[in-house]
């Protein structure tokens, strides 16, 4: 199986490392192609910008939300540069909000998105390796699914979405599995008695991965890496490895 692993932690020498050397480990030794992404390595910027904008609007936008999008408008009103703004209203020319939507997507999303994107097609299932920052992903990682996760890539609108219909969201990707790797500051008990781990279960697992069209979702916490002693850390990469193997 194609595998794709993104991984999230600034410091190569953490546990979180040794969590995905063991995971790749058992991943290859069980006869799976796995290409990591090291989301600080390669220095991904995990920031909405500009450039991003044809990815988060296309020509399925109803007629009635696009005449209150005023994009046009929204689009001059943005750009404070008088030489870019020169640029931006020759670029729209006497074009209809619609046919700029269609051009605006035609532009496709910026390089490094778009590279992510391929890996991502590319792969059969999808893992992420990465500690729990207040509960959720780490921002690196989260804005990595924000920018790469788009619409028309892993999903899609239909007009009762675009008109707030949460139901109306067309799941795009066809991917057989996603493993969620974690480590916490926090013990199994706190997770379980807060709550913290069901809202991990909405959050990551239904909405970011479930939803967008990934059949299988597995999330696995390594808990309270901080206070483990050394015989703890050792189950805990031999189940890192187990999970690779057994992938």
């Amino acid at each position: 199986m194609r595998v794709l692993t993104i991984y999230a932690h600034h410091n190569p020498r953490s546990f979180c490392h040794a969590v995905l050397e063991r995971f790749d480990a058992g991943l290859r030794d069980a006869g799976h192609d796995n290409e990591v992404v090291d989301l600080h390595a390669i220095g991904f910027n995990p920031v909405l910008v500009d450039r991003d904008a044809p990815d988060w609007i296309d020509d399925s936008v109803p007629d009635d939300v696009l005449a209150r999008m005023q994009v046009r408008r929204s689009m001059l009103q943005s750009t404070r540069n008088p030489l870019r703004r020169l640029l931006v209203k020759r670029w729209l020319g006497d074009r209809d909000d619609r046919e700029i939507v269609r051009r605006l997507h035609a532009l496709g999303p910026p390089r490094d998105v778009a590279e992510q994107q391929a890996k991502v097609a590319r792969a059969q299932a999808l893992a992420f390796i990465a500690p729990v920052y207040f509960v959720g992903f780490p921002a690196i990682l989260k804005g990595w699914i924000e920018r790469v996760f788009s619409l028309g890539f892993a999903f899609g609108m239909t007009a009762e979405a675009w008109r707030g219909e949460l139901a109306g969201r067309l799941p795009l990707l066809r991917h057989e599995k996603a493993l969620i790797i974690q480590t916490t500051i926090w013990n199994e008990a706190s997770y379980d008695a807060a709550g913290l781990k069901t809202a991990m279960k909405v959050l990551i697992d239904d909405y970011a991965m479930r939803y967008p069209g990934i059949q299988r979702i597995e999330h696995a916490y390594f808990h309270a890496v901080h206070g483990a002693d050394d015989a703890t850390r050792a189950a805990w990469l031999e189940r890192a490895y187990r999970l690779g193997r057994e992938f």
